[in-house]
């Protein structure tokens, strides 16, 4: 193990991460039965593991199709490599074709999406869900495909899984969570957009183009107040926000009361 670790070290620099690591295995003891009949049952799960810095690594469990699901924890390199041992043969024999298949069925109903073929859309990014129901980016699909729809009860159900995501609003899905947003204020869902940039601000608080976009929205629904409120936050963070500043420039001028 500390050799692995070594030829990691020599092979990654800080800006090669996150690096996927694989699958690797957690064994724990848990007892079994009572009285006379108690024994030990050794209980052996399967995560995908990342590291995200030279002292951070990241697991997250396998689902029943062997893919990465749920929520991610966060461990220092002792517990890690005391705790997790790779499985490599698992991973390839089991989780990479599992994740191309994933990958697959995302990238076919994008596609139909852009073609303007929502029926298509909606199935491949269901079959996507069916592989895993907490995709990040099936569930941004499947949502701006009800989105342009605009069939709100399901709509409403898409929106609810991702703002219990909380990976949904990181970085990594940043073009995503823009064309999200950008769908539901374009369609007139505009509460469910507030809630969704709302969402966003509870995890990457110093965002100014979440709080442009947000004003946008009460902008669109005729609250002035808000809309104000969310452009002056925008440029306290970045004063030199030149869409920002003309955006809040038209709304005061506008609230003038007219000679």
């Amino acid at each position: 193990m500390a050799a692995w670790r070594e030829a990691d070290r020599r092979r990654l620099n800080v800006n090669d991460y996150p690096q996927i690591l694989g699958v690797y295995s957690l064994s724990l003891e848990a007892d079994i039965g009572t009285g006379g009949t108690q024994g030990k049952h050794q209980n052996v799960t399967y995560w995908y593991a990342r590291q995200l810095s030279p002292s951070e690594f990241e697991v997250q469990p396998l689902n029943v199709h062997h893919v990465p699901s749920g929520v991610r924890s966060v461990l220092g390199e002792i517990d890690f490599l005391k705790q997790y041992t790779p499985e490599p043969s698992y991973y390839r024999i089991h989780t990479v074709p599992a994740l191309n298949t994933l990958s697959r069925k995302v990238k076919m109903g994008n596609e139909a999406f852009a073609a303007g073929d929502l029926d298509e859309a909606e199935r491949q990014f269901l079959k996507a869900l069916m592989v895993d129901d907490k995709n990040v980016n099936a569930n941004y699909g499947l949502g701006e495909v009800y989105s342009e729809q605009k069939d709100f009860d399901k709509l409403k159900k898409v929106l609810d899984t991702l703002l219990g995501l909380d990976e949904a609003f990181t970085h990594e899905h940043r073009q995503k969570f823009n064309q999200f947003g950008i769908s539901l204020r374009k369609n007139g869902h505009y509460d469910e957009s507030i809630r969704y940039y709302n969402k966003s601000l509870e995890i990457v608080e110093d965002d100014e183009n979440v709080y442009f976009n947000l004003a946008r929205v009460y902008f669109e629904k005729g609250m002035s107040d808000q809309c104000v409120r969310s452009l002056e936050q925008a440029l306290s963070l970045n004063p030199e926000f030149i869409e920002a500043q003309k955006f809040l420039k038209y709304c005061r001028k506008s609230a003038q009361p007219q000679a």
